[in-house]
This record gives C-alpha cells, sequence and structure tokens, in this order.
C-alpha cells in the first residue's frame, strides 16, 4: 500500500474517531478535497479499502452513506496514529470543532421511504441522538410523491413536529 493512501485513510479515521456521531462520505470528503489531500477518484478508493477491510461500517439511507469507525479501524488507528502529521491533526481538529454541530446536525435527522404491501408507502422518520432516537415515527402516505415530499419536510420541521406530539401526549 502506498503511503499518500495509508495516510488519507488514517484522516479518514481520524475524523471519525473525533465524533460520537457518523459522518456522511460527503461530510468528509468536503474536508479532504477542500484541503487538497487528494482527488476524489481516489478517495473514493480509499473508501472503498476502509470498507473492505471492516476498519469501517456503512450505512445507507435514500442514497447518503454514513459512516462508523469499527473497533478493528479504532485499533489501526491507534497503532498508527503517529503517522498522521500534527499539523493535519490540527486542521482536522479545528474543523471538527468548528463544523460539528452543523455536521451532527446533518446526520441525525434522517428520512427515508418504502413501498409496504398494501401499495402505499411508509415514511420512516428519525431523530437521533447519541443513545437513543428521540423520535421515530413511521407514517403510511398514499404514493411515492408525498413520500418523497414528507422526507424532505422532516428535517426541516422535525423539532417542532416532535414538541407538538409531547405537548399532545403530555
Amino acid at each position: 500500500m502506498s503511503e499518500p493512501v495509508s495516510l488519507y485513510k488514517l484522516i479518514v479515521l481520524y475524523m471519525l474517531d473525533k465524533t460520537d456521531f457518523p459522518l456522511t462520505k460527503a461530510q468528509i470528503s468536503d474536508f479532504i478535497l477542500e484541503k487538497g489531500y487528494t482527488n476524489y477518484f481516489t478517495l473514493q478508493s480509499v473508501f472503498a479499502d476502509l470498507e473492505e477491510g471492516q476498519m469501517v461500517r456503512v450505512e445507507t439511507v435514500r442514497n447518503c452513506s454514513y459512516y462508523h469507525i469499527t473497533e478493528a479501524g479504532a485499533e489501526a488507528l491507534k497503532y498508527f496514529h503517529s503517522r498522521i502529521a500534527s499539523s493535519i491533526r490540527e486542521e482536522i481538529d479545528q474543523y471538527m470543532q468548528e463544523n460539528k454541530i452543523q455536521m451532527h446536525d446533518e446526520v441525525s435527522v434522517l428520512a427515508d421511504y418504502y413501498k409496504n404491501t398494501t401499495g402505499d408507502y411508509s415514511v420512516r422518520c428519525v431523530v437521533k441522538d447519541k443513545y437513543s432516537n428521540p423520535i421515530d415515527l413511521t407514517i403510511t402516505v398514499p404514493n411515492e410523491e408525498h413520500a418523497k415530499k414528507a422526507c424532505r419536510s422532516w428535517r426541516e420541521h422535525s423539532q417542532s413536529i416532535y414538541e407538538f406530539i409531547l405537548k399532545e401526549l403530555l
């Protein structure tokens, strides 16, 4: 394995290790490509290698990949941590500190849909927290157009919907 590719893998693992929530491929790519560490195609290969080597676990929802560091990935990072230059670690630390809230919000509010056995569409709307899902709501809508609209609206309205449900129930 080439030294630069090893470094890119360690950068991805380091970023994932710095959060207590998954990161999307786009979130990780934005940082790495913006800094000019590598190009898009090499980075895609890095993601594939990490997944194949079980260093990361990938969860896919609505064409978005969410990356989690695995125990094997954390162990590799611990062992090879010093191969990431301190200046790169500082850049990552600063980036994560400045963007952590936005990145968390992007991955904590999820919506997906599927066609159910009756021909209608079930829309699952979730707000994830570190250890739980404060709200996990599934609704049925008559068609795919409504399902897509519900998914798009969930991110914007999840907080007010959650507050409304709590108010009505309690």
